[in-house]
């Protein structure tokens, strides 16, 4: 995922399809990079690209009309990179997705691995205007050129989920936790989407492996909690749901969640906001 890692910008808070698991898919933090290598190579744009870079994440109205005339002055894949970056800073996704996907067109056949950095680009790109299936279709054509990334299998599963196509976002989850097999982020989002499939044992399966790694994950032992709700097993929720109380800030999303399980009636669980997501502090890179 080209924009993971960085806690103040939470990928998703999707909420279930079914009405008596309403609670969100987990947040996976997001991690900052630099913008993806190879675009400029001689020393010259080299140097104006890592300035407009770090213009278009710390200014991005600022980057964007400066970007703008570095391409009108023979700027290149690096300037049109940059103004897609601005464009996505400031709002502007569609634009930027638009911008991600044409850049990795022009680019033919050549560089494979930057081709895919710049279709999942486009695909996170367009999950922030809520055009799922134009994400996944992005991240499909990533795929295609870097099946061994584990990150894309997740930014694609999320956008499944985020279609409530959950068997595919299973299947993606699947495939990034065989790449990555102690992933415990990837082992939460699976178990919330079995939750989602109203399949709880799996669910319950893949937060107790989680936990075995992490035993004081909140967003594992929400997956448990709910797991274990839906089974019919109040005690062993509650536990759950209170531990996640000693661990997290009072008024938290998890401790919302945590208290939303503990009040719920039965096997019912009322759904918790979704978050807003916020702008990735930088794009791109090996990750």
């Amino acid at each position: 995922m080209l924009f993971r890692r960085n806690p103040l910008w939470p990928l998703l808070g999707l909420l279930v399809a079914s009405p008596s698991l309403a609670q969100p898919i987990p947040v996976v933090p997001a991690r900052p990079m630099p913008g993806p290598p190879g675009l400029e190579t001689a020393p010259d744009h080299l140097k104006r690209y890592t300035d407009c870079m770090r213009l278009a994440r710390m200014e991005p109205l600022k980057a964007l009309p400066a970007a703008e005339r570095w391409i009108v002055e023979g700027g290149g894949l690096g300037a049109r990179h940059c103004v897609a970056v601005a464009m996505f800073q400031s709002g502007k996704h569609a634009q930027a997705a638009a911008q991600f996907e044409a850049i990795a067109r022009d680019m033919g056949n050549d560089r494979p691995g930057l081709r895919a950095e710049l279709w999942a680009q486009a695909g996170q790109s367009w999950m922030e205007t809520g055009a799922a299936e134009k994400a996944a279709a992005a991240q499909s054509k990533a795929l295609e050129l870097k099946t061994g990334d584990p990150d894309l299998w997740v930014d694609r599963g999320l956008s499944y989920a985020a279609m409530q196509a959950w068997p595919r976002a299973i299947s993606d989850f699947d495939r990034a936790i065989q790449l990555r097999q102690d992933d415990v982020e990837v082992l939460v989002l699976r178990a919330a989407a079995w939750r989602n499939a109203r399949d709880p044992g799996r669910a319950l399966t893949d937060a107790n492996r989680a936990l075995s790694i992490a035993p004081d994950h909140s967003e594992a032992l929400l997956e448990r909690g709910y797991a274990n709700l839906a089974r019919g097993s109040r005690d062993a929720a509650n536990s759950d749901f209170n531990r996640v109380l000693r661990l997290v800030p009072a008024g938290s999303p998890a401790a919302r969640r945590a208290e939303a399980g503990l009040s719920s009636a039965g096997t019912t669980a009322p759904a918790a906001p979704a978050q807003p997501a916020g702008p990735p502090p930088g794009l791109g890179g090996k990750r």
